[in-house]
């Protein structure tokens, strides 16, 4: 099918609901991509442009207010992704483009920054590896030479420039430049004081902070009074123990707000005083890390602060302010849901509001600031319904160590919330990655076809501070399997699951602890499910993408370790699982390689458990192909139902 067919049936097909089999969708309306991603209004508001997943890419497209047929679109071969853009100005479009190898796996951004007008026209890379055939502004004319680019600062006050950052080949330092647009000539402005730097603008576009770090990776940040004063070391995070990001100026460009990092304890929010660089401490929960700065309704400032811990609350900087008020009133006013603000407002007075909660996968509306009045505009998954969908709720525990976890709880809707089959679903990463409470599609179809979830952020995982993080390093198997298994037991003594009718699944590294987990805990579990995971903790360091480069081994060796890696390898430990097994993987994956999936697969069969297996050779991290997504939750289901599902006969011979 052709590109621009697949975008209109994207975009215009209805929706398709079923009540089949007693779940209120079918697995196809649980796995389908979203309508759209990030949508964004152009400065007057003549334009809409989102990014759209289709296939095995994400696509932007621009369209008109009110129309769902794009008038436009961007598409790269291959497995590209418009990973961000940014409206230049009313008529141009700037973005990123970035190549992910599965479906799990985030984009890896490609070093090219791209313009495009909105109808389309004056399409080209403005900067990038491969654009060493347009011209410079540097010289007038001469060739420029590739670099590896990335978008600092679209500058809201001017239409014609950009601020970019770039990596010269072979180079130690990142240069700022300012870069045209439509052309792409550029001219540097800012030369960072340290290795690996990004940079960060005030609301002016000057370049006043540079992060970045030596090999050590020991993290230093650099501040300037303006674009003429020296560089000056502002934080040493070999000296304090901690690190700081600056992330954006208030409206008078007399603060800076930037995220702390602890060595304890989460992380806070500071602002520095550019005159007397004095800093304050504005926000700090007792337990979880800022999600982020707030804006103010339509603007680019911002006003306060975000916390997670489930649902998002927040902390204002003025809390009797105007922009503050506003913020807290739209909160209010739509049932429930999470409000987030756009940056910008039209010359209509208009802004644009992104809605969300654990059973609405998201609405964009568009807000007029004079009459307070919200026009819905589109929605990301317009078939569904979040009346139908299970509440996602949080609960806390003290893990075995003391250590307090949390976690997320979603069961069937309209259930007691008791007795009930329960999926345990570790996520991926591990190190720095987290379940949260907004939306999500997989959790909904379990609990649609009667199944508890239980996801679990276990030690290493990201958004509880630094040291939370830090301490599931060399803890594979260990004491972060311990966590889950802790959870688990939590879930039993609290009634909501049945214990003979417990299955444990999940991807990447979730696939390595559903493994783990019934290799450590023969008696717990009913069954385990693993999708594109890894289980052989040595092979990791010569098979995948993650040893390629010295930052990977790095990485592995303070993850894993070197030492013992045999006792917490699943495949190593087959001989102690008791109960089923499902393993799908992709033969193209690059992350987890299918061959951890065989090794897997040949040691259980070696050791008589019965084992199921789903290869795709042309797939990778995750299945993208929509057919082979329905044949693996098909599947998925299947297997659970037959062995925790209502009546499963493996239910009591598993005693």
């Amino acid at each position: 099918m052709k590109l621009q067919a697949a975008l209109v049936l994207a975009l215009l097909l209805p929706a398709v609901v079923s009540a089949e089999t007693g779940a209120p969708y079918k697995i196809e309306e649980f796995i389908r991509k979203d309508r759209f991603q990030t949508v964004r209004i152009s400065p007057k508001g003549t334009y809409v442009a989102a990014t759209v997943p289709v296939d095995d890419k994400t696509v932007l497209v621009v369209l008109k207010p009110g129309q769902q047929k794009p008038i436009s679109h961007f598409n790269l071969r291959g497995k590209s992704h418009v990973m961000d853009f940014a409206w230049a100005n009313d008529e141009r479009l700037l973005f990123t483009v970035g190549v992910k190898d599965g479906l799990l796996e985030e984009p890896m951004p490609q070093g090219e920054i791209w313009g495009m007008d909105a109808d389309g026209t004056n399409t080209k890379m403005l900067a990038g590896w491969h654009n060493a055939d347009s011209t410079s502004g540097r010289t007038g004319g001469r060739a420029r030479e590739p670099v590896f680019a990335t978008l600092i600062d679209s500058l809201e006050n001017d239409d014609d420039k950009a601020i970019i950052s770039v990596f010269q080949p072979g180079a130690t330092y990142t240069s700022a430049e300012r870069m045209d647009v439509k052309s792409g000539a550029r001219i540097p402005i800012a030369q960072a004081p340290v290795p690996r730097a990004s940079f960060v603008t005030d609301r002016q576009g000057a370049v006043r902070f540079a992060l970045g770090a030596n090999n050590d990776n020991v993290s230093k940040l650099y501040y300037r009074k303006d674009e003429k004063a020296p560089w000056k070391l502002l934080e040493d995070e070999g000296v304090s123990g901690r690190m700081l990001f600056p992330l954006d100026f208030s409206a008078d460009d007399r603060l800076v707000y930037m995220q702390a990092e602890h060595r304890t304890g989460p992380d806070s929010i500071v602002s520095f005083d550019v005159a007397t660089e004095q800093m304050k401490e504005m926000a700090r929960d007792d337990f979880v890390d800022p999600s982020g700065l707030v804006n103010a309704v339509g603007k680019s400032y911002p006003i306060g602060v975000q916390f997670d811990d489930p649902t998002p609350r927040f902390h204002y900087f003025e809390p009797d302010s105007p922009d503050a008020k506003l913020h807290k009133t739209l909160q209010t006013s739509f049932s429930g849901d999470t409000v987030v603000a756009g940056a910008n407002t039209t010359e209509r007075g208009e802004a644009l509001l992104f809605t969300y909660s654990d059973r609405n996968p998201g609405d964009y509306f568009v807000f007029n600031l004079d009459t307070k009045q919200a026009q819905h505009l589109i929605s990301r998954k317009d078939w569904i319904d979040p009346n139908t969908a299970s509440e996602t709720r949080v609960l806390e525990f003290q893990a075995r160590d003391g250590r307090k976890i949390q976690a997320f709880l979603t069961v069937p809707k309209g259930s007691d919330g008791k007795n009930l089959p329960l999926v345990v679903n570790p996520h991926g990463g591990p190190i720095g990655v987290a379940d949260g409470w907004s939306y999500a599609g997989e959790r909904q179809m379990l609990a649609a076809n009667g199944y508890a979830v239980l996801q679990v952020n276990f030690r290493g995982s990201g958004g509880y501070g630094r040291e939370h993080q830090l301490a599931g390093y060399k803890q594979w198997g260990r004491a972060m399997q311990d966590d889950l298994t802790d959870a688990t037991h939590w879930a039993i003594k609290s009634g909501v699951a049945d214990p003979k009718r417990i299955c444990v699944y999940g991807a990447s590294y979730g696939g390595y602890a559903s493994l783990m987990g019934v290799a450590k805990e023969p008696s717990l579990y009913r069954c385990a499910v693993g999708y594109v995971g890894v289980y052989d903790l040595n092979m990791m360091y010569s098979r995948g993408d993650v040893p390629q480069q010295l930052s990977g081994v790095n990485f592995l060796k303070d993850a894993l370790g070197t030492e013992g890696l045999a006792e917490t390898s699943p495949n190593k430990l087959a001989s102690r699982i008791k109960v089923p097994v499902f393993l799908a993987a992709g033969g193209e994956d690059k992350r987890a390689p299918q061959e951890h999936s065989e090794a897997m697969e040949r040691a259980l069969k070696e050791a008589g458990v019965p084992v199921e297996t789903l290869y795709y050779r042309t797939e990778g991290h995750g299945f993208y192909k929509v057919e082979h997504s329905l044949e693996f939750y098909t599947r998925l289901l299947s297997f659970l139902d037959r062995h925790i599902g209502p009546g499963a006969a493996s239910s009591s011979k598993a005693n």
